[in-house]
Order: structure tokens, then C-alpha cells, then sequence
């Protein structure tokens, strides 16, 4: 089944590159289906290529997915054109009344900075408690997912000595749990951030339960154990030269910046291992099908 985006959003003409059934607006409003809304509140500073990343994954599933793209007004970056985000992108004032079957928070390149010294904290805290009441399931990636779990049981992040970069092994934590459903005992996630979670604070919490963790990178999937918010601290996400375009970036900035752990062939910068891909598409379609489509009512508004 197609994923439902803007005609003219630039993910629609990647997508279709890549042999992706995409259906525009028009064409979705004459099929006699409920499309699952889905609801996507991009931190990001490149917000296209984050976009872009994550409709993909939506779209590998048979569902009908109906995306709305949501900025904050508290904060706008630079790093993205305003056209594209007047274009393809509603303030959360603009949705906030509205009802989602699954809503997706991305991280931020905020790591360093307390949460409460965010510029867009309070506006965020609204998204959290909306999330609580207007949303069957949500995902929290990589900061989001530290600031989510913060919000909600009180669990810290800590600094960490250097910038945890690369693509780590995780294991399964939870025999069976619906989310890991047709991955490997042992499998791949890209991390790329400054900060953690730690395992022993996770385990003191009674309302969420440790799905994957790894040796290198920590715990790494968590859900509340009434299956509304899922938290990965890392990247699933992530294109093939994603990490190698962060690298670059901080190398040409002059920044103290090590080559990805385990991510290029020999471990050294050429041909790139994409290990994680299976991953990503296996965990996305198990969060429609088990925590969002099996789980929310057909009447959305009775969400």
C-alpha cells in the first residue's frame, strides 16, 4: 500500500526513484480506506533529508499511511528554505486539536543543552502531554526519545566523555516483543550523539520496560509498558551515507571527530557496510501493524 505525501514535497520524487509507491493527496481522498494519520514532528536541521528518511520506512508497510508533517513555532531553523516549511509543514498550534494514530518526534542536535534550556522546551512539553491524550502509539528517536523519557518518568541523560558514533550490535532484551518481531537475536542500529540514558535508571522505573540495549552503545529500545511511547536512542533511520556525511562535516569544521565504528569496510573510510536496513524496516512495520493499526479505533476520533 502507498505512503500519502504532498505532490511536489522533494521525498516524493526520491521515493518514487526508488520504486516506492507514493500517492498524492488527490488520488488518496478517492480510495474507499481509512488511511492511518500519521504525524511527524521533525527536530532536525536538514528536515528534507529526515523527512525523507522516515516516509521511507513508512512506506514499507501494506497500511495506507497518511503523513502531516509538524515544526515548531517557538523555534525555526536555518538550515532548512521557510518555503519548505510554509509549504509541506503545520505548526503544532495548527494540530493540536486533531487526532493521530501514531505520531513520530525525531531527535535534535541539542544534546549538550539542559532540556529546560531548549528555546522550544515549553512547546515541546505541549507535544508530550498531546501525545498522551491524541495519539494511539509514538516513537521517540535519539534526543527525543531522552527528552521524552525525562518528561515522563523523570530519567536523566548524562554527557558522555566523546560523541558515541558508529553502527553498534544490540541484542534482544524481551523474548517475542511484538516491535522486534522477524529481526535477528543480535542485530544493527547507527547511533550518533553526545549524551545516555543509563540501564540502572531505566530499571527503576516500574512503567517501562528494556527491549535491546548493547555492550557499546547502552540501552537502546525502551517502551512503556502500556505499549503508547517507544523510545530508540539511536538512528534506525539513517541512509547509507548519513553517518559518513556527519563525519565529514565535523572533520572539515575541525572538530575532534573519530572515522564510524563499524561502519565502513576494513574500518577505515571507503565502501560503507550497510548493516542496519532490514533492522529499520522490520521495527517501522511492526510499530503500524502491532502498536498503531491493531491498536487504534477506526474512528480516530475516538482516540
Amino acid at each position: 500500500m502507498p505512503i500519502i505525501v504532498p505532490k511536489d514535497i522533494p521525498a516524493s520524487k526520491i521515493l518514487k526513484s526508488e520504486n516506492i509507491f507514493v500517492m498524492n493527496e488527490a488520488r488518496a481522498q478517492m480510495q474507499d480506506i481509512r488511511p492511518l494519520e500519521i504525524a511527524i514532528l521533525n527536530l532536525m536541521p536538514t528536515k528534507e533529508v529526515t523527512e525523507t528518511q522516515i516516509m521511507r520506512l513508512l512506506s514499507n508497510s501494506p497500511l495506507q499511511v497518511n503523513v502531516t508533517l509538524v515544526s515548531t513555532e517557538s523555534y525555526v531553523g536555518k538550515n532548512t528554505p521557510i518555503e519548505h516549511l510554509q509549504r509541506f509543514y503545520k505548526p503544532f498550534s495548527e494540530i493540536k486539536n486533531n487526532k493521530y494514530d501514531g505520531m513520530i518526534i525525531t531527535g535534535a542536535p541539542v544534546e549538550n543543552v539542559d532540556f529546560k534550556d531548549v528555546k522550544y522546551w515549553k512547546e515541546l512539553e505541549m507535544v508530550f502531554e498531546f501525545a498522551k491524550t491524541n495519539v494511539t502509539s509514538t516513537i521517540f528517536i535519539c534526543w527525543g526519545a531522552q527528552a521524552a523519557l525525562y518528561y515522563y518518568y523523570g530519567i536523566e541523560k548524562y554527557p558522555l566523555e566523546k560523541k558515541l558514533f558508529g553502527v553498534f550490535k544490540h541484542k534482544k532484551l524481551v523474548k517475542y516483543d511484538k516491535l522486534l518481531k522477524g529481526t535477528d537475536d543480535r542485530f544493527y542500529i547507527p547511533h550518533s550523539r553526545h549524551s545516555e540514558v543509563r540501564e540502572e535508571d531505566l530499571k527503576k522505573c516500574k512503567d517501562v520496560v528494556i527491549v535491546a540495549t548493547s555492550k557499546e552503545a547502552g540501552p537502546a529500545i525502551i517502551r512503556s509498558k502500556d505499549d503508547k511511547f517507544i523510545f530508540i536512542t539511536g538512528h534506525a533511520e539513517y541512509d547509507r551515507e548519513t553517518l559518513e556525511l556527519e563525519y565529514l562535516r565535523d572533520k572539515n569544521k575541525g572538530l575532534d571527530i573519530e572515522v564510524p565504528y563499524n561502519y565502513y569496510v576494513n574500518d577505515k573510510v571507503g565502501e560503507i557496510k550497510m548493516s542496519w536496513v532490514s533492522t529499520a524496516n522490520v521495527i517501522y512495520m511492526n510499530w503500524l501493524n502491532h502498536y498503531v493499526y491493531q491498536a487504534t479505533p477506526y474512528e480516530i476520533e475516538d482516540i
